[in-house]
């Protein structure tokens, strides 16, 4: 009995596309560039709108390879966020993606930790760094990639542009906003700070250093078993709360150094019995979305749209059709007042 040979299901082409919607290949290519319209040299938009549907018909999709030597982009935005599990990084990453669908362009976060690495191997029209690190090095690498080419946004509280576009988002005036507003009611403040953090302070200003600052200004001695450290996620966040809070002197109030770590200490007060804020005040960093999600709503301090207008930021370099020598867009901070600070809120059972 013979075989019956399979062969692959051949893929749609240009040419196969025009003959479906009864157009020549150069009209498919010229709609698939993006140029299509009304008026002028342009397609018409019933030609264009024929062109997509046999294309939909066809499940062809256009080969970005071959569109990016053509014109020199390649569509692509991408995202290098040290820390994806912080409601940070996803905020901003949901923004930058609605973005980039506006204008036809397609996110994509590396996951790789060699941001230099990983922009060596894949173009983009722009990419976007959150955690480049200080020093020669990263500086070196950073011009690497301009002279190559590569449009940079780089969110830092210490870099210059310098070809490259730069996010400035200083927290630490945030983070002695939040200090001074728990300072208000409070005197046994304790902290929940990432590792790192309070092992760099005092020789580096971190966000732990206004907590120590603002203690001493108020004539305040920290109580050293009141900070506890976190290794950036969550769970360890929540590990750390539930440390301080089943404390018998606990304190009566939290400088958490992230809006993730507060938000974990106000679960971890929940599950411990306790009411926020009447038995312990909460105050994040970040102005996360997350922040108005939890109950009751975090009182936090960060920058104001912060997310939509970075995306706005990204997107405009991406699209940009001559090369510029970099701009920095500052975003300074204020507070949001929430409920996890409300002493005059009625007082709610925990959950």
């Amino acid at each position: 009995m013979a075989q019956r040979e399979h062969s692959a299901p051949r893929r749609p082409t240009l040419r196969m596309v025009a003959e479906r919607a009864g157009v020549s290949t150069a009209t498919v290519s010229y709609v698939f560039s993006g140029r299509s319209g009304s008026t002028g040299a342009g397609v018409a938009e019933a030609t264009a709108a024929r062109v997509l549907a046999a294309a939909e018909e066809l499940n062809y999709r256009p080969n970005s390879a071959a569109r990016s030597i053509r014109t020199g982009r390649s569509g692509m935005v991408q995202l290098s966020l040290h820390l994806l599990s912080d409601p940070w990084s996803l905020a901003v990453a949901d923004a930058v993606n609605a973005e980039a669908n506006r204008h036809g362009l397609t996110t994509l976060i590396l996951a790789d930790g060699d941001w230099h690495a990983a922009l060596d191997r894949v173009e983009s029209d722009v990419a976007y760094l959150d955690g480049v690190g200080l020093g020669e090095d990263a500086r070196r690498k950073l011009q690497e990639l301009v002279q190559r080419g590569q449009r940079l946004v780089v969110f830092s509280e210490s870099l210059e542009p310098d070809g490259f576009d730069v996010i400035r988002s200083d927290a630490i005036p945030g983070c002695e906003l939040a200090m001074d507003h728990l300072l208000e009611r409070h005197t046994a403040i304790g902290c929940i700070a990432a590792e790192g953090a309070v092992r760099l302070a005092p020789e580096q200003v971190t966000r732990y250093t206004p907590y120590l600052e603002k203690l001493a200004a108020a004539g305040i001695e920290p109580d050293p078993d009141w900070t506890v450290t976190y290794e950036e996620t969550p769970a360890s966040a929540f590990t750390a709360a539930v440390t301080l809070l089943s404390r018998d002197d606990r304190p009566r109030a939290i400088y958490a150094t992230t809006d993730f770590a507060a938000i974990a200490a106000i679960n971890a007060a929940h599950m411990l019995g306790l009411r926020v804020p009447h038995d312990v005040a909460v105050v994040g960093v970040g102005n996360t979305p997350d922040a108005s999600l939890v109950a009751p709503t975090l009182t936090t301090v960060g920058p104001t749209d912060f997310y939509e207008r970075q995306a706005s930021i990204i997107i405009d370099r991406a699209l940009e059709s001559e090369p510029s020598p970099g701009r920095r867009h500052d975003f300074p901070w204020t507070l949001f007042p929430g409920g996890s600070t409300d002493l005059d809120a009625p007082t709610a059972r925990p959950r």
